[in-house]
């Protein structure tokens, strides 16, 4: 009796060139090149902190003069806007203007 082709779904034969998960029986791949860094190199934080307080000082520092205009024209027109609004529907803005409630 001969297995279905459903049993056989998914799992590589024996003349398969890619083995099965963590299958390592079969022969070396060849032209994969792995480059790793020692351990002893990797320093992922090393002065992390003193590199964000110069350098990301430095980088902020240079991005102010791209978003602090908008920033004060935007809060400006807001507060005017706001201040408006109220004096509108003050009692002084409606004998100002003319308009009964």
């Amino acid at each position: 009796m001969r297995p279905t082709a459903t049993r056989l779904d998914g799992m590589p034969g024996p003349k398969s060139f890619s083995p099965w998960w963590g299958d390592t029986s079969m022969h070396k791949q060849r032209g994969v090149i792995v480059y790793t860094v020692s351990p002893f190199r990797q320093r992922g934080s090393k002065a992390i902190i003193r590199g964000w307080l110069f350098n990301g000082y430095r980088r902020l520092a240079a991005q102010v003069p791209y978003w602090i205009v908008p920033f004060a024209l935007g809060y400006g027109t807001y507060t005017w806007a706001k201040s408006r609004d109220a004096w509108q529907n003050s009692k002084a803005g409606h004998i100002a203007l003319g308009s009964h409630h």
